[in-house]
């Protein structure tokens, strides 16, 4: 089996969607009012319940095997690092570390992040750093409401705070989403390409093997505009 033949999402789309802005503001003026699961609250407590309340908090939302989890957990020992993801499948195959070698500054949790992210946000919490590492881009035409830019949740993001980073090999899912990010934030949001020396998920890895490009897209929403 080849490794580095990765490919780049296709889509007939070739531009930021033309209904993409109007969905984001209609999301910012519409409380979404979806109830929170029990289950996801549940799963808050768990991601909360070794931190100690005083070191800064970052989220690594979609986390897949949590191999980004470890590595922010490593990169910021003084932190506590949450991984995020709805699978438990995905969860149970992280890294299989000793234990000993294991950070002890993190927890991986399942969890729908449309709850989770609401949830931070109703507990009145603030995140350091946030990061969305290669979301699913979810590239047909009509799927963009199934985008994070794109979807009722994504007003809560920003109003989390701290240093929010996101990445992508599709260049239009970074357009899009430093667009949707620019008109909630009011502030112009910028994405570059950028080079994975030290990939933090293994398809980062993937896909700088395979030759293509990765875009990013950093903001500080704690810092003046």
């Amino acid at each position: 089996m080849t490794y580095a033949n990765s490919r780049i999402p296709r889509s007939a789309q070739q531009d930021v969607h033309d209904k993409l802005v109007a969905r984001v503001v209609k999301h910012r003026e519409t409380m979404f009012r979806k109830p929170c699961t029990d289950y996801n609250r549940a799963a808050l407590a768990d991601a909360l319940a070794g931190w100690d309340g005083a070191a800064p908090l970052i989220l690594d939302a979609g986390c897949g095997v949590g191999h980004s989890t470890i590595a922010l957990a490593r990169a910021y020992p003084d932190h506590w690092v949450i991984g995020v993801d709805q699978s438990a499948d995905r969860l149970n195959r992280r890294k299989p570390y000793p234990a000993a070698l294991m950070p002890t500054n993190m927890v991986l949790v399942r969890a729908d992040l449309v709850d989770f992210w609401r949830l931070l946000l109703e507990g009145g919490h603030r995140l350091a750093r946030h990061y969305l590492l290669y979301p699913n881009p979810w590239p047909k035409i009509g799927h963009l409401g199934r985008r994070w830019h794109a979807h009722a949740v994504f007003p809560v993001i920003p109003r989390l705070g701290g240093v929010l980073e996101c990445r992508t090999n599709w260049q239009v899912y970074i357009a899009e989403y430093a667009c949707a990010l620019s008109i909630l934030t009011g502030r112009d949001v910028c994405w570059e390409t950028f080079e994975a020396t030290v990939p933090l998920t293994p398809f980062e890895r993937k896909y700088r093997d395979s030759g293509q490009a990765l875009y990013r897209a950093v903001v500080d929403l704690d810092a003046a505009p």
